[in-house]
């Protein structure tokens, strides 16, 4: 297999998703449905608000950890665990709108300690890691091994547990998946592997639990990519479930950015997110398809 015009484009939508999910939810994050409801009715639109006050169209840390990634590996134009530990310092020093405990434990640790990966730790099952896959799915598309160890270096820099090393692997499997072209069933079949391993991630009678912890928020992800039938269905469901809204909306964003495509985006979503996030990712995920083991193999 090489590479196609129908890779980048998903690896596109895969970015675009990510960041449009993420704006979207930033509005209803740590509300309850019944609260969203009270004040949106069904939240659709990217209007920005929400307890961080987001202007409308805006991205949270979600996208901007992301982005500082893919700009370590596209400066450097391969992958260094050191160049994306800089990246997340740089990061955290601009002052961003938003940045988790966790995740700012980790990068205040490499900074004073120079330490490439945090110790194990039952606290760090958050969802931190997964939420930045986008960019290393991508990059290390085609190679197994590159990408789980890709994986678990960025994951460890900030989050060192079990749940959250599964649960961020098989979120990146699932959009490398969706950029190849697999289906609903083939897609199944990751989560399936997933609670084979951790039954704790079954998600079949879902309970409407939609926090930080890695388990809630794949649970809600997962529930709702395969009970609807549309990216902006899924998205719509997902971030009126509330509770960490950016992220879930994230995550569910970057997975069904892949499988539905760019032209299921919608437009309205698309116009309305900030400009400069919108050419900056799209680009980013063109570029880094472009690094991929897929692309390369044959040149």
């Amino acid at each position: 297999m090489s590479l196609t015009t129908q890779h980048i484009e998903r690896a596109q939508a895969a970015f675009l998703g990510l960041a449009i999910g993420d704006a979207l939810g930033a509005t209803t994050e740590f509300m309850t449905p019944n609260e969203i409801k009270a004040k949106h009715g069904t939240h659709r639109t990217l209007c920005g608000g929400g307890w961080l006050n987001i202007k409308p169209g805006h991205v949270t840390d979600d996208t901007e950890m992301s982005m500082a990634i893919a700009n370590a590996v596209l400066t450097q134009g391969e992958w260094s665990q050191i160049e994306i530990a800089d990246a997340f310092v740089t990061w955290m020093k601009s002052k961003p709108i938003d940045i988790g405990s966790t995740v700012r434990k980790g990068i205040r640790t490499y900074m004073t300690k120079g330490t490439l990966g945090m110790p194990r730790n039952d606290w760090d099952a958050g969802n931190g890691a997964a939420m930045r896959m986008v960019p290393v799915a991508i990059y290390t598309l085609g190679d197994e091994e590159l990408y789980k160890r890709c994986t678990l270096e960025q994951a460890h820099l900030t989050h060192n547990h079990p749940l959250s090393d599964a649960g961020t692997l098989c979120v990146g499997e699932m959009v490398q998946a969706a950029i190849l072209g697999a289906d609903r069933f083939q897609l199944h079949e990751c989560t399936r592997r997933l609670t084979d391993d951790f039954p704790n991630f079954k998600f079949q009678n879902y309970r409407g639990n939609a926090s930080g912890y890695i388990v809630d928020t794949l649970q809600t992800v997962f529930h709702y990519l395969f009970t609807t039938a549309s990216f902006e269905e899924c998205l719509v469901g997902i971030v009126n479930q509330g509770g960490d809204a950016d992220t879930t909306g994230a995550i569910a964003g970057m997975i069904a950015g892949a499988f539905y495509g760019m032209d299921a985006i919608p437009r309205q979503w698309k116009n309305k997110l900030n400009k400069k996030v919108r050419h900056e990712v799209t680009a980013a995920g063109e570029r880094l398809v472009r690094l991929s083991p897929l692309a390369t193999r044959l040149q």
